[in-house]
């Protein structure tokens, strides 16, 4: 959830620090701080600490009238988990020269808290990381070795965290440790560098080296050193990272979700290149181990989150129809606290935008300890916890993205389960060759698709006008499309703070029609599909009640419009992936009325990107 920049060089690294924060500020932004050091002043001991409340902002305009300037530093912006957003609870956190930046919760701070309070460390907020500052000032007092003392400390911590420590008597070292939370080194040629994101380090260095669960890294100007976490050396590989730096810009746009929106077809064409130019379906796309292990699946379970969750959904319609596959879905918080009935033949898929998801990293985890190793992850990111701890892989190329309210994501996961049901049809032999070239044709149209629906926005912003002002929604979908109504709900309610709602159309007369009145709008997904006339039958039954539609329709639907009946014609019908077109205008719905609204669109109150805690 928060972000962390450690950075030591030499030269400045201030300016280092805060355009790394400003670059993961979609990880938390209620608070900000930064803790630096310099063995160039001789002021051995002493560290300058500034917090600022809310933005990275108002931290760097506190920097600048402080006019800071030190080659080693720690930084930080908040997603609060212990303690209110206040400048108290603020990052770094202190203890007689030792500053700590944390990513993660500590499960037992409680119990070292206590030790530490009866040996005298006065504790002044309301956090947990504070336990981990006075623990390694603890471990210094029988060692001058900050690397070992961080060590030491790592070891005593129970639960998932990234740490960048400094101490301002010894200003030549940094060091960090990551377990279960992301971090990564950068390697500059004039410093050394560690982050959350890789986003955060373009600025200086494309060489990036992915730190493993226990890894501890000491940084120096110069160097760098990693160990495990029982102190032997470790080697870890030099990476050059991919990403570009334009792609972390706004560029012409006024927010990221706008961005990221209009990206899709991009995002969608990378995700499908494996197929484009006369590819076909294949389990090879999975991993150089899937054919094997697809041929002994028997069913699916997928473990998702969020919105993940919501493609999960979307894809059981497809792996069921096509691959004949009794597939479930389970949202991964809850699935790790059950006992579910286990099945070896089972192919495990846990699906992450980022892959650090705590909840889904668990669940998968959970499930190969019940015997399910045939795992795959579908994800966004390559080096990801997930992606690490499956057998097989996806990687969804969607780019990053830094909206907190996932669309590119979104639709990129929808094409890669759409190639995984395909192969494994046709790798059960359920795949007649004309039927999977038709699939692949139209995945292969799919990005032009999905922008002729984006020309659509205009129309769709006159819309938004109209839902301003309204307290709740209600969305319908049948079928495949009732997972699509859900994630327009969810956008809707996250950016835009309107309280919206999902049901499968057929479940509106079991309860929320007593909702629908002349101020209640009703946002019905109609494909034509075979459904159709049943969401018709559904949509009256609002019109009967005065409810207001919205409709977004394929083109042939033969719905009329009236006062109380709007109508958007989608440009065409898309068969078994009409989901992926389906869900764009829904997205724009949500990103209109949020702009009418005056909300903050990137970065919604009380939510971050990557959901690292539990």
């Amino acid at each position: 959830m928060c972000g962390i920049v450690t950075a030591i060089a030499n030269h400045n690294v201030i300016p280092v620090l805060l355009e790394g924060l400003r670059r993961l500020e979609y990880r938390g932004y209620d608070s900000a701080g930064l803790a630096v050091a310099d063995e160039k002043r001789g002021d051995r001991g002493e560290l300058v600490r500034l917090r600022a409340c809310g933005r990275v902002a108002e931290l760097a305009r506190r920097v600048e009238e402080r006019s800071l300037s030190a080659s080693l530093g720690i930084a930080h912006t908040r997603w609060a988990t212990h303690g209110a957003p206040s400048e108290g609870n603020a990052h770094p956190h202190v203890s007689e020269g030792v500053a700590v930046v944390h990513n993660g919760i500590i499960e037992n701070f409680e119990a070292l808290k206590t030790a530490l309070q009866t040996k005298g460390y006065v504790f002044v907020s309301d956090t947990d990381t504070e336990v981990i500052a006075h623990l390694v000032r603890d471990k210094l007092r029988g060692t001058d070795d900050l690397l070992e003392a961080v060590r030491l400390t790592a070891a005593e911590l129970e639960g998932a965290y990234a740490l960048g420590v400094i101490w301002a008597a010894d200003p030549a070292r940094a060091v960090v440790v990551r377990n279960g939370a992301p971090l990564l080194l950068g390697v500059g040629d004039d410093g050394m560098y560690a982050a959350s994101d890789a986003a955060a380090l373009l600025q200086v260095t494309r060489k990036v080296v992915y730190l493993e669960d226990g890894d501890l890294a000491e940084l120096r100007r110069d160097g760098y050193r990693i160990m495990c976490a029982d102190g032997r050396a470790a080697l870890r590989a030099v990476h050059v990272s991919s990403l570009a730096a334009d792609a972390v810009e706004l560029g012409p746009y006024r927010h990221f979700m706008q961005k990221e929106i209009f990206e899709q077809p991009q995002a969608l064409s990378n995700t499908l290149g494996l197929v484009t130019g006369g590819g076909a379906a294949s389990a090879r796309h999975f991993g150089a181990q899937a054919s094997e292990i697809f041929a002994g699946v028997r069913r699916v379970l997928i473990l998702a989150c969020g919105t993940s969750y919501h493609a999960g959904l979307v894809a059981r319609y497809w792996l069921e129809a096509l691959a004949g596959l009794p597939c479930s879905v389970e949202i991964a918080s809850e699935y790790r606290y059950r006992k579910p009935v286990a099945s070896e033949d089972t192919l495990v898929v846990a699906v992450s935008q980022s892959g650090e998801t705590a909840d889904t990293l668990a669940a998968l985890k959970y499930a190969r300890s019940l015997g399910m190793m045939r795992t795959l992850a579908i994800c966004n990111v390559p080096e990801s916890a997930v992606v690490r701890e499956a057998a097989l892989r996806f990687i969804t190329r969607a780019g990053p993205e830094i909206g907190v309210a996932s669309t590119k994501a979104f639709t990129t996961q929808l094409a890669a389960f759409a190639l995984l049901a395909l192969a494994l049809a046709k790798l059960g032999g359920k795949l007649a060759p004309a039927v999977e070239e038709h699939h692949l044709e139209a995945l292969r149209h799919l990005p032009v698709a999905v922008r002729k629906v984006l020309e659509l926005e205009a129309d769709i912003a006159q819309w938004a006008q109209r839902f301003a002002s309204k307290a709740h929604a209600l969305f319908l979908g049948r079928g495949q499309h009732w997972p699509i109504a859900m994630e327009g709900a969810l956008k809707l309610k996250e950016i835009s703070y309107i309280h919206a709602e999902a049901y499968a159309a057929g479940e509106l007369k079991h309860g929320p029609l007593a909702l629908v009145d002349e101020r209640m709008p009703v946002i019905a997904v109609s494909p034509a599909d075979e459904l159709l006339e049943k969401l018709k039958s559904n949509l009256q039954e609002v019109r009967a009640r005065g409810g207001e539609l919205y409709v977004f329709a394929d083109a042939d639907c033969e719905i009329d419009g009236s006062e109380n009946v709007h109508i958007l014609r989608m440009p065409e019908h898309y068969g078994m992936l009409s989901p992926v077109l389906h869900v764009v205008p829904l997205q724009l719905l949500a990103y209109h009325v949020a702009l009418v609204r005056g909300t903050d669109v990137d970065k919604p109150r009380n939510l971050a990107k990557s959901v690292t805690v539990e």
